[in-house]
């Protein structure tokens, strides 16, 4: 960002506030469906009973509906959001698995994030990441998701791979939108 570059709180809350994320919304939980069903498969592998598996919804925005999703499966999660949950004593737990949907585009520190969310995995545990990615050049400077002044963090699958290996995460998940990593026992 140029220095001169001054983002108002207020401003961000307002544009994340004109989202809708209503649990009722079908549309909605279709979209989300698409980093619930492969988490639900990740998880089968932990051979844990579901009311023992612990998840982390992080950025639930103003209508937290994916840990809804999970508690309808049988799985507890809880919900953390700088603006709409702040509970930061949720970053302090250690979890079975993180999720978090069309977060991590909105991240002025993504690396201090990622490193946070990976010292709240369990060993074995699974972090969840849905963002879109540019698939080239072109593609990027022609994105849709440039529009948005709150997408200022943006991911390549080249990047992620290096996320990868640098938090020692094994990529288990690959999809156009959705990448789950799994946080190798130490």
């Amino acid at each position: 960002m140029p220095p001169s570059f001054h983002w108002d709180k207020l401003a961000e809350i307002a544009i994340y506030q004109q989202h809708e994320n209503n649990p009722n919304d079908l549309g909605y939980r279709k979209f989300l469906d698409r980093m619930k069903q492969p988490m639900l498969q990740q998880l089968a592998l932990l051979n844990k009973p579901k009311d023992k598996i612990k998840g982390l919804d992080f950025g639930c925005g103003p209508g937290p509906t994916l840990s809804l999703m999970f508690e309808e499966a049988g799985i507890c999660c809880t919900n953390y959001d700088l603006y709409f949950a702040n509970h930061p004593t949720k970053l302090q737990e250690q979890y079975d698995f993180i999720v978090s949907t069309e977060v991590f585009e909105h991240l002025a520190q993504p690396a201090a994030v990622i490193s946070q969310l990976v010292s709240c995995l369990k060993p074995q545990g699974v972090l969840g990441i849905m963002t879109q990615r540019p698939t080239s050049l072109v593609a990027f400077q022609t994105w849709r998701y440039l529009v948005d002044p709150t997408h200022i963090s943006f991911f390549s699958e080249v990047c992620f791979n290096w996320l990868a290996k640098h938090w020692q995460l094994e990529q288990v998940y690959l999809s156009k939108d959705v990448i789950l990593l799994r946080r190798i026992a130490n």
